[in-house]
Order: C-alpha cells, then structure tokens, then sequence
C-alpha cells in the first residue's frame, strides 16, 4: 500500500508537543532503551544458567571429588534443574520475533520473580536450614540478584519496585517450602521477618531506588535526543562543523537523517551567527523546492535553543561514490557516464534557479538502490550552495574552506567573484577524471598547493592514467570541463549530459546490469552497513554534546505537488 504523506508541519503546536513530551510527562521506557534491556535480558538468562550449574553442579562435583559425600540425586537438583530450564526458556524468548520489546521486559520481571525463587530454593536445599545461632551469619544470595537485576534489565520503577517486593519474598516462600518438604523447624518467625526485612526487603528498596535514577537518566537522554518531532537514534557521521544523525520522526515513523551544525563555526559574534543562520535559512529554504530526483530532499530544517542549525533530510541506502572507490577502485566508462548524467540532473535545475553547489565531490554523491532502481544516484550536502548574485553576500564560515581543494574550479581557489555552475562543471570534471583513474586530478603535500595545482597546471590525460579504454569523446568533455578558463567549459549541466548521452552508446550501461552489479555485490554492501548511510560522512561535522534541543522549525511543507511518498 502506497501512501501519500506530506513533511510535518513546522507549527508552533509541534514544537510546544515537542517540549511537553519532556521526562516528567513520560513514565514509559524510551524505544532504543526497551531493545537493549531485551537483548540484555537475554544475556543475563544465559549467565544465570551458567552460574546455576557451576555454583551447583560443580560445587557438588568437587565435594564428590573429595570424597566427602556420594553424587546422588538430591532434593536441591531437582530445583537447580527446573531454575536451568528457566533461564533457557527466558532467552529464547528473548531472541524470537514474536514478543515485542514491552513483552519482553514483562517475561523480565517474571523472571526476577522466579529467579529469585530458584536462587534461594537452590541455596536453602544445598544446606540445612539456618537456626537462629547462623541466621544472621549469612546474606541471601538473593539479594545480589534484586539488586542486579534493575540495573542489566532496566523498567519503570512501579513494576521493578513491584519486581522486587516479589522478588525479596522468595526468600522466606523458599524457606516455608522447605520446611514443610523436609519437616525441620523454622527459628522464630519474629527473627526470620527481621533478617529478611534487613536482607531482601532492603534491597528490593535499594533496586527501586536504583530504578528510579536510571529511569530519570533514560527519559533525559531521551528528551536531549529530541529534534522536533524527530527522534535521534545513531550518530553516522560526523568533522569539522557537527554531526549527522540518524533519527526517525516519532508520528510518522519515517527514517531521517539530522545534520547538525554547531553553533561556533557559524561565526564569533552573535551579529555574525544571526547572519549566517538567516543565509543557511535561505538556502535550505531553496535546497528543499528541488524537485529533481537526483537532489537529497530535505524535509525540515531549524535552530535549536542552543543556536545550533539543522537539516533534516532523507535517509539513504547506498554507498558514496568515495567510499566505492575505496572497496571496488576505478568505475568502469560506460557506468562513469551513467552516473554522471544523473548528477547533471541534479545540477542542471540547481543551476536554472541560481544556485551553486560549490563542493561537488564523491563524497557528496550518493550511489544508492531506491525502490526497484539500482545505481540511483543522490546529490548531496548543499549546505555550501550560494546564489549566484552579484551584490548578494557570499556564503563563508570562519575556518572553513567552500568547497575541497582536489575539486575546486581555479577561480574558486583564488576567490574571484561571480562565480557560477561552470565551477560544479569542473569539480564534476575532476569526479569523473577520479572515478576513471582512482586517482586525483592534482594532489599535492597541502591544500593549498591542490588549489594552486588547478589554478596552474594543465592535468594528464585520463586515458593515460587509467587501466580503461577510454573512448576519446568521453576523455575529450572530461579535459574541456576541467579548462582553467570557465567560458571555455561546457556552458551548461544540460550541455554536459548531452555530450556525454553522444560519447556512448545508450546501452553500454544498462539498470540491467546495475542490478546484477549490486546482486553480486550485495553481501559486501551488507558488510560496510556498520559504516553507516553515506550522507557526506567524510565531512560531515564534528563533535556535538547532545544539549536539550527546544527547537524552532522554519521550513513550510512543500506544495501537494511534491509530496513525499512512503511504500508500505
């Protein structure tokens, strides 16, 4: 089923449910905090199994071992065993797909409960019972498991103080079993309801304590990793100006990915971040009405309490062009081609508004499977983009360079005014020379000597640094796009798609033969994952402390006719 969503409205409501969804509203436990309390509860069954069979079974194998007693079967094995069935059953609850994580965590308190009662059962039935002379010599080796237990498998303090009461009475419930089984006497009642009210009673006091401070932290990181009406899941990338998260929109469920840009890189003086903040205001305003297929859509942007800006946009499943050089090395001419006339795409409407996107790398171009297509590409990172405007202030952040030196146009590198979309031409021009080589069009020991590089030095032909067979007008565009003089380069995107639609022939690189290309690949894909969706992570932006975010959206949804649609 296909359904039509629009971007979430920017509304001062949102941002006021945003701010009430703070951790005194919410008693629940937080969604990442349910999944790894699961799998933890899990873990913790097999380490309860574990120590049951050696505390038990090996203590009594080793008593054999001396000598001191036969290895009969005892009334203890009896209650061990049925504790080891216990912990096994727990895990593999744990580990199917039928229980959700609340589920879970409910069989995780049956489990403190009857845990507790094995433990105790199993202790009590390995001795005789305590007389009044050893009642107090001893602590409940229950008590460690309430204590514990909270703590490895975290839930809200009513149940784990609920949990616990239950867990702590396990311990006299073991005792009256006992001896009503073996038929010897308890000490005085009035001695056993003291020691276990200063042994279990106490700690299942101390564990609601213990639950209701992890509990408090849960529900502020929580609230810190809140953006809106989007939830902060993963931190996938991060240098020199913030962060990108992965996140999730907590109405929509809707994957996202969250760019935070942190507030001392956008200038020194207030004056100055205002302006700044007011100019990436504009551009993303700009960045997000591309309609192009091939342009990263980006559905919210805003500035949190703390001055930091943000970009919310969609979340990719692919690979950077970068990060392809780095597992597969040089592409192939016929797919170079195929990539680049949907990066023109891109540019191409880009350009017609009178935008630059001023770094276009491999980095920023996304290599990705979207829906049934396979070598889709996604344009990404405009967040350097300015309007081509002649009395308009250039975009420019104190200690950061616009653009990357390897593919920087000579009259970015030396600052001359007037600059439009024949600079991406030529930094396109240096990701095709790249793609090709697997290597740079000029490197150099700094950046400075790259830029000086493009500005002075004519390149080596591709065909001779390339182990492809180049077709001569493929090579031919690549060194016109990469001319030091930008009226002698192709005038436009379009231009450029058109010459490199005629280098080719249109099927030398089909969606055929991509989707066999990722097939084959897929496993590789799979492996690299833990990397993280590629959303310029090279340079996407250095370390942020997740401060509380009351923030204030400022992007009005798109038009009905470019919504957002979501395949279910």
């Amino acid at each position: 089923m296909t359904e039509i969503l629009e971007p979430p409205r920017p509304t001062e409501q949102r941002v006021r449910r945003a701010v009430d969804s703070s951790p005194r509203s919410s008693p629940s436990v937080p969604p990442e905090l349910l999944a790894d309390a699961a799998r933890r509860l899990g873990w913790l069954a097999l380490i309860y199994v574990g120590a049951t069979m050696v505390g038990h079974f090996g203590r009594r194998a080793a008593i054999t071992l001396t000598g001191a007693s036969a290895f009969g079967f005892q009334l203890s094995d009896m209650f061990a065993l049925a504790a080891i069935a216990m912990g096994i059953a727990v895990y593999f609850a744990t580990r199917s797909q039928q229980l959700s994580s609340n589920r879970v965590l409910d069989v995780g308190l049956f489990f403190q409960v009857a845990g507790a009662f094995g433990i105790a059962v199993t202790e009590l039935s390995a001795r005789s019972l305590p007389t009044i002379d050893t009642l107090f010599a001893y602590v409940p080796a229950e008590c460690v498991w309430i204590v514990l237990f909270p703590l490895v498998v975290p839930n809200t303090p009513r149940k784990v103080l609920v949990a616990s009461l239950l867990a702590a009475s396990m311990g006299p419930a073991a005792l009256g079993l006992l001896s009503a089984v073996t038929g010897a006497p308890i000490p005085s009642p009035l001695l056993v309801a003291a020691f276990y009210l200063t042994s279990n009673y106490l700690c299942a006091i101390v564990a609601y304590l213990v639950a209701r401070i992890v509990h408090r932290l849960s529900m502020r990181l929580k609230h810190l990793r809140e953006i809106g009406s989007y939830e902060l899941i993963e931190r996938i990338g991060e240098g020199g100006m913030g962060e990108v998260w992965r996140a999730t929109h907590r109405l929509l469920a809707r994957p996202a990915a969250i760019k935070l840009i942190r507030s001392d890189v956008l200038g020194s003086s207030q004056r100055t971040r205002e302006a700044m903040v007011r100019r990436f205001e504009r551009e993303a305003k700009d960045t997000a009405m591309l309609g192009s297929t091939h342009t990263i859509d980006i559905y919210d942007f805003g500035v949190t309490e703390d001055g930091e800006f943000y970009y919310v946009m969609e979340l990719l499943d692919g690979i950077s062009l970068e990060r392809f050089m780095q597992l597969y090395g040089p592409m192939e001419p016929a797919r170079v081609m195929y990539v680049l006339q949907q990066v023109c795409h891109s540019l191409g409407e880009a350009h017609a508004r009178g935008l630059v996107h001023r770094d276009v790398k491999p980095a920023n171009i996304l290599l990705c499977r979207l829906g049934p297509d396979d070598d889709f590409v996604k344009v990404l990172d405009f967040g350097l983009v300015k309007h081509v405007e002649p009395s308009g202030p250039m975009l420019t952040i104190e200690g950061v360079t616009a653009g990357t030196p390897a593919y920087m146009a000579p009259e970015v590198a030396l600052g001359r005014p007037g600059v439009d979309g024949r600079a991406d031409l030529y930094a396109l021009g240096c990701v095709a020379y790249y793609l090709l080589t697997g290597e740079p069009v000029f490197s150099a020991d700094s950046d400075v000597a790259t830029a000086l590089a493009h500005v002075q030095t004519e390149p080596v032909r591709p065909s001779l640094r390339s182990e492809f067979d180049i077709p001569p007008a493929l090579e031919a565009i690549i060194l016109d796009s990469l001319a030091k003089d930008p009226a002698a380069r192709p005038a436009s995107a379009e231009l450029f798609s058109e010459r490199l639609a005629a280098a080719m022939p249109q099927d030398a690189w089909t969606p055929r033969k991509a989707h066999a290309w990722w097939e084959l690949h897929r496993m590789d894909l799979l492996r690299t994952a833990a990397d993280g969706p590629a959303v310029a992570p090279d340079d996407e932006h250095a370390a942020v402390t997740a401060h509380g975010r009351r923030c204030w959206p400022r992007l009005e949804p798109k038009p009905l006719s470019h919504p957002s649609v979501v395949s279910q």
